[in-house]
């Protein structure tokens, strides 16, 4: 991990509201806090290996967000689906990102409306700071509806598919 990506690090805690994010690898430690217009940034050890595609700060965010759970009639759908949508198991977003349905252009969607889908298959990938998170289904069911467009920005927590678990 550089300079440059400690740097990109810290931005995006700032950002996202934490005040402290402490990360932890075999080989790096970093803690980060936020508040008061102070940012510390601590290494304790650094070799020189790979670092994993996905970003620890944004593994421990995903922790740290609620799993996807049953919602509420949603009120931002038409009025015509609102009752129906209590029923389904909303896939909410754990970070913030740009939502991709494909692993990449040339390649078919992870899921489409329809698509039955058990727990640990990849629904989509949330780019983040120029790496890829995939995102997980925490339910197994089949994909009712896909509420987010490809390439579209997404904020934490927004809702991205509704499953239904039945």
């Amino acid at each position: 991990m550089d300079l440059k990506e400690i740097q990109n690090l810290i931005k995006f805690v700032a950002k996202s509201g934490a005040s402290e994010v402490k990360l932890e690898t075999g080989d790096v430690k970093i803690t980060i806090r936020t508040g008061s217009d102070e940012k510390e940034t601590t290494i304790v050890q650094q070799m020189p290996q790979q670092m994993p595609q996905q970003m620890p700060a944004q593994q421990s965010q995903q922790q740290q967000a609620p799993a996807p759970q049953e919602s509420a009639a949603p009120q931002k759908e038409s009025k015509d689906s609102g009752e129906d949508d209590s029923k389904y198991i909303t896939v909410k977003s754990p970070i913030i990102g740009t939502f991709y349905r494909k692993p990449s252009p040339d390649k078919p969607s992870f899921v489409e409306t329809g698509d039955s889908v058990k727990e640990g298959d990849v629904l989509c990938v949330i780019e983040a700071m120029k790496l890829f998170n995939e995102i997980e289904s925490e339910v197994s069911g089949k994909i009712v509806k896909v509420l987010v467009d490809d390439a579209s920005p997404v904020e934490f927590d927004q809702p991205l598919f509704l499953v239904d678990p039945s």
